[in-house]
């Protein structure tokens, strides 16, 4: 599956921004999909979730009740709704799938096997 990530820009400290994430060359009916983000000279940071039979979803502490992830069937994408934004969490941020990762496994960049290039989200303090 290929996957494209956009939304990204440039934001006050407090604001939103929603991030889509479209996947073509295979329906994500039965994959996981996850977002990370990385930030310069820091590790790839897990932040969201969603395992797209069952709509679970999955956060990172840090985003918990500001950052919403949700599945578009017919569009065969996944968005990243961002409120509250942190001048600290300006990175790249990129969209990840692969089928059947487990629940121990979603917050691992090891789990997944298909990536979008990331979209770049500045929070200004």
């Amino acid at each position: 599956v290929q996957l494209q990530a956009s939304g990204g820009g440039l934001v006050q400290a407090g604001g939103s921004l929603r991030l889509s994430c479209e996947a073509s060359g295979r329906t994500l009916s039965t994959y996981a999909v996850a977002w990370f983000r990385q930030a310069p000279g820091k590790e790839r940071e897990f932040v969201a979730a969603i395992r797209w039979n069952s709509g679970h979803t999955y956060y990172a502490d840090s985003v918990k009740g500001r950052f919403t992830i949700s599945r578009d069937n017919t569009k065969n994408a996944v968005f990243l709704q961002m409120n509250s934004l942190k001048a600290e969490e300006t990175a790249v941020y990129l969209c990840a799938a692969h089928r059947g990762v487990i629940v121990s496994a979603l917050s691992s960049s090891n789990a997944y096997s298909s990536w979008g290039q990331g979209t770049q989200v500045t929070v200004s303090s």
